[in-house]
Formats: C-alpha cells, sequence, structure tokens
C-alpha cells in the first residue's frame, strides 16, 4: 500500500506541475482537464508495463536463489 501511495502521489505531482499553469481559477480549464487525463493515462500505462515486466522476473528470481540457497 505505502509503495502504491507513493506512485500516485509522485504521478499527481508530476501531472500537475506538468500540465496545471494557472491557480488563479477554482476549476480546472478544459485543456488542463485533456492534460492531466493524457498525463495520468500514460503514467498508468508506464506503471502497468513495468509491473508486467515485474512480475515476469520475478519468478525466475525466486528460483535462482532457492537454487543458490540449496547448494
Amino acid at each position: 500500500l505505502r509503495d502504491f501511495l507513493l506512485v500516485y502521489n509522485r504521478m499527481t505531482e508530476l501531472c500537475f506541475r506538468h500540465c496545471v499553469c494557472n491557480l488563479n481559477y477554482r476549476l480546472l480549464t478544459g485543456r488542463e482537464e485533456s492534460c492531466l487525463d493524457s498525463c495520468a493515462a500514460r503514467l498508468v500505462r508506464a506503471n502497468h508495463r513495468l509491473m508486467g515486466a515485474y512480475v515476469g522476473l520475478v519468478p525466475a528470481l525466486l528460483q535462482r536463489r532457492a537454487a543458490e540457497h540449496g547448494a
């Protein structure tokens, strides 16, 4: 949960800094909303790709560690 919250907070901060230019209004402009949507979508897709690669590597790493400890 902690790792998820760290990723979420970093993503939120990165997209906010990139997309929100004017803090004079209470609501986001259409352009800011669109930018935030695409920024978040890109980061979520990247995170899914990284997690997919990690999940694919973990069994091999665990098997290698077990073989090293068994020898």
